[in-house]
């Protein structure tokens, strides 16, 4: 929030629709990290009410000749240029419509090459929220950017999965969801090791575990996450996004 161009957008949104109530996800997604922010969306995104308009920019592509998008997924609706930051939330659900913003009735007269947040994607945004249908601010499209989210993997006696996110908090949460997790390990004796480091347990709360040890957990999200009582994985263990975590059964003593 150091610069101005949140402020800009939210400016010319509400110079369209003044009624409309703004709330953040969050404005701390790196630059340029586009997965970043399509896991911090699909992470929110559910819990406002249905036909909340989601404006979502992060955009390393801005100004080249990248499509910017409009969709409804899930009874809600989503303005963000076509580089996959969507992916997560049509995963999730398929949309049931997607359009290519080309019509320039619902866009600022001069867009800017560098800021089409502001120029583009709010005006968009916001005339969604004013009422007016997904399908009225451009071309139809059946082909979108998505990322390429590893799925976790079961092996011989082995689930593979990855560090997706490390939250504020240090905490690391993974790519393994509860279901796949249950699937494989049946209730049985497990051993879970997060990019070498050995986690003690899984336990079902953050205050289970022994103060500064490494624990496994099932957080919000229902993802498989690594923490460190009254600390931060992140840090303790020196593990990022990306690093492998490995689920092993092991034999009843």
């Amino acid at each position: 929030m150091r610069d101005h161009y949140v402020g800009a957008m939210r400016g010319v949104a509400l110079g369209i629709c003044p009624d409309a109530t703004l709330a953040d996800i969050t404005h701390e997604i790196a630059p340029q990290d586009v997965l970043g922010g399509a896991l911090e969306l699909a992470a929110a995104y559910k819990f406002f009410p249905h036909s909340t308009v989601f404006l979502c920019v992060v955009d390393p592509g801005v100004g080249s000749a990248r499509r910017g998008l409009a969709a409804e997924a899930a009874g809600y609706r989503f303005v963000a240029p076509d580089n996959g930051l969507l992916t997560m939330v049509f995963k999730e659900t398929a949309p049931a419509q997607v359009v290519e913003l080309t019509d320039r009735r619902y866009a600022r007269p001069t867009i800017s090459r560098t800021f089409e947040g502001r120029d583009r994607f709010a005006p968009a945004a916001a005339w969604l929220a004013k009422g007016i249908e997904v399908r009225a601010l451009g071309t139809p499209i059946t082909t979108w950017e998505m990322l390429d989210v590893p799925e976790p993997r079961a092996n011989a006696g082995q689930l593979s999965g990855i560090v997706l996110r490390v939250d504020r908090f240090g905490n690391l949460v993974t790519n393994i969801d509860r279901r796949t997790f249950d699937a494989f390990a049946a209730g049985g004796p497990i051993e879970i090791d997060a990019d070498r480091h050995r986690v003690a347990r899984l336990v079902g709360t953050y205050a289970e575990a022994e103060r500064g040890s490494a624990c496994a957990l099932f957080g919000s999200s229902d993802h498989l996450e690594i923490a460190v009582a009254g600390g931060s994985a992140a840090e303790c263990l020196g593990v990022r996004r990306g690093a492998p975590v490995l689920v092993r059964l092991t034999a009843p003593c």
